[in-house]
């Protein structure tokens, strides 16, 4: 015995076992329902799978650290980047009037970059890349 009240540690997000038996048990009464066609009942199934689709809980929400899921990458900035990750960091928390985690914003602002590597060639060639000396 743990001494934990039960559930304490369990995962609020995790699907019940006994709803996962008895929503399979109405999909499969769907199927068989009296009156209507099954191709019906696949189409009405579909545009449900659809619908629970769009209502993925999001990664902040699903994860179980800042780090579930991520390579371990080291990062070395220069005191001027630092400076404006940190402003964009405060700037980001007062956009959503709550804390953002580090992480997520270097990813996030990885990934725009990536949307944008026109901007990133500019940047780079203004640190010398893409200079010939011949």
């Amino acid at each position: 015995m743990t001494g934990m009240k039960e559930g304490a540690g369990e995962d609020p997000f995790a699907e019940d076992p006994e709803s996962k038996a008895e929503s399979h048990e109405t999909e499969e009464l769907g199927e068989r329902e009296v009156g209507g066609s099954s191709t019906e009942s696949k189409e009405g199934s579909r545009q449900e799978a659809g619908s629970r689709q769009s209502m993925r809980i999001p990664y902040k929400f699903r994860r179980d650290g800042v780090q579930d899921g991520r390579d371990r990458v080291p990062l070395f900035l220069h005191p001027k980047t630092k400076s404006a990750e940190r402003d964009a960091l405060h700037e980001l928390e007062d956009r959503f009037d709550d804390s953002v985690s580090l992480t997520d914003l270097r990813e996030a602002l990885v990934m725009v970059g990536l949307d944008h590597l026109d901007e990133v060639e500019l940047h780079l060639e203004e640190w010398g890349y893409g200079l010939t000396f011949d």
